[in-house]
């Protein structure tokens, strides 16, 4: 009998070792934010070279099984990736910085975490305005005692809790937009004790004399004046802050008190 000849090791798989390459660079590409389509060209390329892989004979096939895992792979996470980037991306134009301006009508910087305004600890002063790209909100004043005042103006307006004292925030919101249609003011200002709680208007039923309109329809420069009553624990008042943000969209700029 003749001894069949001995089979010869399977090759070097070169297209299997390129297949890979490109499905690894897909992956990481799939993971950097300016390269997100670049990662998603290179990984379908990287499965369809690692499949021809698997199909040329006496060539190796680790390489190309090892290009399908990782084409695979990538087309589950990078889709998650996106799906990250663009929520990042949303929040951050939800939450813009709004622009602020000092009493003096001066431009107040905004960028920084220690720049005034970003924080309770370095808010800015009475009289600011911040600024959205369709609002302005303007603290006029703060009055920290004005329980007596309030309960003055309805006689069905909601006492304060114990511990707890009214104050107005005297308002000015301009729309700057150009809708034809107007808008409402749908800002927000809120009261922040110095241990962090936040308190708002809607805590309590209580009618402000001379109550801010947020119903009110204003067209390009038109603006509206008027207090808002918040509840606030007694303690420590003068050492809280406001809240204000501009508009719905806007992130908040903080405003001393006092």
């Amino acid at each position: 009998m003749y001894a069949q000849p001995a089979q010869a090791a399977p090759a070097k798989n070169t297209l299997g070792l390129i297949a890979l390459i490109v499905a690894v660079l897909g992956l990481i590409l799939s993971f950097v934010k300016g390269a997100l389509i670049a990662g998603w060209v290179l990984l379908p390329i990287g499965f369809i070279l690692g499949i021809v892989s698997l199909f040329m004979k006496n060539k190796k096939k680790g390489m190309g099984i090892g290009a399908i895992i990782v084409s695979v792979l990538g087309a589950i996470v990078s889709p998650i990736i996106f799906l990250a980037y663009i929520g990042d991306a949303a929040d951050e134009a939800l939450n813009a910085p709004p622009a602020q301006t000092g009493p003096d009508g001066k431009t107040i910087e905004n960028k920084g975490k220690d720049a005034q305004g970003t924080s309770r600890d370095n808010p800015l002063p009475v009289g600011s305005s911040i600024e959205s790209k369709e609002w302005s909100y303007t603290i006029n004043s703060v009055d920290l005692n004005a329980t007596d005042a309030v309960m003055a103006e309805n006689p069905f307006n909601d006492a304060p809790s114990d511990g707890q004292q009214y104050i107005l925030i005297n308002v000015t919101a301009t729309y700057t937009g150009n809708d034809p249609e107007g808008a409402t003011p749908f800002g927000s200002v809120a009261y922040v004790s110095a241990d962090g709680n936040t308190f708002a208007a809607h805590d309590s039923l209580a009618v402000a004399p001379d109550a801010f309109d947020q119903i009110t329809t204003l067209y390009e420069g038109a603006s509206t004046t008027g207090n808002i009553a918040i509840a606030v624990p007694s303690e420590g008042i003068e050492n809280g802050v406001l809240a204000v943000s501009p508009d719905m969209f806007s992130g908040k700029s903080f405003v001393a008190v006092q």
